[in-house]
């Protein structure tokens, strides 16, 4: 942590990317630029997880690189959040489109040290609605922040991870349904 003055909220980011930079190259190059980009005078990264693959989400075709980062800042949601799109924009993220659509960088906050912050807007609700099923978000997430708990359910990121990943489904026979 830097000599900065006091950063009073700790968030969780997801980073994913599935399209090529014109610059910087692949997915994996990308979120590891994202990394760097998200240190600033008011954000300070304080963990970063390992880059994993994961197939996509909707009609994308292409493979997702994705991380976590935790970061540190001063910033309440709604601020981060524009910090977050400019980010985005940066790279070349384009704000209008079909959603789950190939991007070079999606930044999304799932966990705030604040709890639960909802509001109007559909990017911004936190903890992340879907957090819960999707293991690329869960799986770097718990590398770095196991301990950080899901205000919902109260449950460690590394419990969440461990369910989703682990869950076998019930057997009707054996339930006696």
């Amino acid at each position: 942590m830097s000599s900065r003055s006091k950063l009073d909220h700790l968030y969780l980011i997801a980073l994913g990317s599935n399209q090529r930079h014109p610059v910087i190259g692949a997915p994996l190059r990308i979120i590891a630029a994202a990394f760097d980009a998200l240190e600033m005078e008011d954000i300070d990264v304080f963990s970063t997880s390992n880059i994993v693959s994961s197939k996509p989400v909707g009609p994308s075709g292409r493979q997702y690189a994705n991380a976590a980062a935790v970061l540190a800042s001063d910033l309440m949601p709604p601020d981060l959040l524009i910090r977050l799109k400019a980010i985005e924009q940066h790279f070349g993220r384009r704000i209008q489109g079909q959603k789950w659509r190939s991007r070079v960088l999606d930044l999304d906050i799932i966990l705030w040290s604040g709890g639960i912050w909802s509001s109007d807007h559909p990017a911004l609700s936190i903890p992340h609605a879907h957090m819960r099923e999707r293991s690329f978000v869960l799986g770097p997430a718990s590398e770095i922040a196991a301990d950080m708990r899901d205000p919902l359910s109260g449950l460690q990121l590394k419990h969440l991870n461990h369910r989703l990943n682990h869950a076998k489904p019930l057997d009707a026979a054996k339930s006696g349904h």
